[in-house]
């Protein structure tokens, strides 16, 4: 007993006794209630709503860019040189009043439509052979590294010789034009694919066209519409500059035969005019046609945040 006394009375001699925290008096610290926690959300305000609305920002940048290109004109007072986008607008608006506009831009529209078409229809044979096999691999990249770099309108003089003064020439040099971009881009995406996806798609009992149609293409469409938008971009300035070259077809002619006529009589509004034309439906067919594409297809699989 004397011995269980002693360690406990050594025990409590060697304990450390616990001395309070010194108090900080410069350090406030507020108790949250239960009821008045953080607000950790709020709602936006006007300005912020707005500003997350992509259209409306967009028509912002291109109101801006109006505004330059009118007070720019009027600096320098010369619608020979440069007409401003008051001018601009008067003689888009009369050309459409008077039919003229819409006559040629659907005349190149038209065109446009045949040639882009078919360029997709020969760049997925390309592209399925090439996945089909590794020679037919070998031929698309050979082929796009000698005929993409190639600017279509070069090819305008040949496809005068062979196809004549026509709509003929037109197409085929936009059938150039989109062939390659839409290709190289599909083939790039279809590369990208991981193997566990196309070893997915092989357990599921798919192979060639089911493997493409089910797996390949879903996993490739960013690609494949990046490869579209290129198509689209290079067929559209293709067809305007060899429009600028001889133009008439059908006895009207498009946009770019349009854009020359009046540059040979000096009438720069309505060349201006027919360059907004070129613009505004790039605009649409980005802005309506592609992105509604991509809403329903790449950020709808979330692909794209």
């Amino acid at each position: 007993m004397s011995s269980a006394n002693a360690l406990a009375g050594s025990a409590d001699v060697t304990a450390p006794t616990r001395m309070p925290a010194p108090g900080r008096p410069e350090i406030v610290r507020e108790r949250a209630g239960a009821r008045g926690g953080t607000v950790v959300e709020k709602p936006l305000s006007t300005l912020e709503l707005l500003y997350n609305q992509g259209w409306l920002r967009k028509i912002l940048i291109l109101a801006i860019l109006a505004l330059i290109w009118e007070a720019y004109g009027r600096y320098l007072d010369n619608d020979l040189l440069f007409p401003t986008f008051s001018a601009t607008l008067g003689a888009f608006f009369r050309g459409v009043a008077d039919g003229t506009l819409p006559l040629r831009a659907w005349g190149s529209v038209k065109i446009l439509l045949v040639g882009y078409a078919i360029g997709i229809v020969l760049a997925t044979i390309l592209t399925g052979i090439a996945i089909a096999s590794r020679i037919g691999t070998d031929f698309l990249e050979t082929m796009t590294s000698m005929l993409n770099p190639l600017p279509a309108i070069a090819l305008l003089p040949l496809a005068l010789i062979w196809f004549g003064l026509g709509n003929g020439s037109l197409v085929f040099v936009l059938v150039h034009s989109v062939t390659w971009a839409i290709a190289l881009n599909t083939h790039s995406g279809f590369l990208s694919v991981s193997r566990t996806l196309k070893m997915v798609g092989r357990n599921y009992g798919l192979s060639g066209a089911g493997l493409i149609r089910k797996i390949l293409i879903p996993a490739a469409f960013p690609s494949i519409l990046t490869g579209l938008k290129v198509g689209w971009a290079f067929a559209w300035r293709t067809l305007i500059a060899a429009e600028l070259v001889f133009g008439v077809s059908s006895g009207s002619g498009g946009l770019g035969w349009f854009i020359f006529e009046n540059k040979n009589m000096l009438d720069i509004p309505n060349v201006f005019a027919g360059l907004l034309t070129v613009i505004l439906i790039g605009l649409v067919v980005e802005n309506l046609i592609f992105q509604t594409i991509e809403r329903h297809t790449i950020q709808r699989w979330g692909m794209q945040a």
